[in-house]
């Protein structure tokens, strides 16, 4: 079985989401809807059989919104969410969203918050204690600027499951590795943080990148986490602005095809369902 821990859907006739960040110039290729029916066909080309579907909004509507969508769509195995950490009534959005089956964590999109400090300000600290105490999982979308504040929500939350998505985004194109993999490996020290393999090929030049430009990044997150605490995400349809899902499946199985059977095992599947609670 092949999970994919990490995609995105979005419905561009709806007004009360934002997609203004699709409408720049080199966004034009996923300047459009993508459907439950456009990942399936995706999903059956390239051998995948469950997903997570992970949140684009900060809005309450989309997780209504998600969460129908699993429920019409078999293939989708959980939902990753939103809730407003810095707001008194985020328990009580969180409650409601878990009463799903298929609510199985949270993210709030930290890279873009003018804030560089945001998810270790005091603001932010009561909602995340509110999910630990739920005992709901987080998504770490992070620059690799931001890296070095993992260890510090890691530890001031010893309960709380954090995973680290796409690497956290570290400048691929610009051969930029050593500060970067020596804040990984401060992160990878915490018990409680995982890490996604998934949104290499955007931090590539997108048109012309390979293999060999991701391995050393795939390498050390596998190196530093060790295949239990790695996961496999697409990024679709982000991934599109520089190879299409297949691609995307296949390049990841070149790069773990060394790992034993067992190796590979946890990173396309059973990381997933431990850590969302898939089983």
């Amino acid at each position: 079985m092949i999970i994919d821990a990490h995609h995105h859907l979005w419905d561009r006739s709806r007004n009360e989401f934002d997609y203004r960040w699709q409408e720049a110039p080199k966004h034009e290729k996923i300047c459009r809807s993508f459907m439950p029916q456009d990942l399936e066909e995706n999903i059956r080309a390239a051998g995948v059989d469950r997903t997570v579907l992970v949140q684009t909004q900060h809005n309450l509507t989309e997780n209504r919104w998600a969460l129908k969508l699993a429920d019409e769509n078999e293939f989708i195995a959980g939902v990753v969410g939103w809730v407003d950490l810095q707001s008194d009534a985020c328990e009580q959005q969180l409650l409601d969203f878990r009463k799903h089956p298929k609510a199985v964590g949270i993210r709030h999109i930290t890279q873009d918050e003018p804030d560089s400090e945001f998810i270790v300000s005091d603001s932010v600290s009561p909602g995340l204690a509110v999910l630990e105490r739920h005992g709901v999982s987080f998504d770490l979308l992070f620059y690799a600027e931001h890296l070095r504040h993992a260890p510090t929500v890691a530890r001031r939350f010893p309960n709380l499951k954090l995973v680290i998505n796409h690497l956290s985004k570290p400048k691929i194109r610009d051969r930029e590795y050593s500060e970067w993999r020596r804040e990984l490996a401060l992160a990878a020290d915490c018990p409680n943080i995982y890490c996604k393999l998934s949104g290499m090929v955007t931090e590539c030049d997108w048109d012309n990148w390979s293999i060999e430009d991701l391995k050393p990044y795939a390498d050390a997150a596998i190196e530093l986490f060790t295949p239990s605490r790695i996961m496999f995400g697409s990024d679709w349809p982000v991934c599109e602005l520089a190879a299409t899902y297949e691609q995307t499946v296949t390049t990841t199985k070149a790069l773990i095809e060394s790992l034993s059977k067992t190796e590979q095992t946890a990173i396309f599947q059973k990381t997933a369902e431990h850590f969302y609670g898939l089983e």
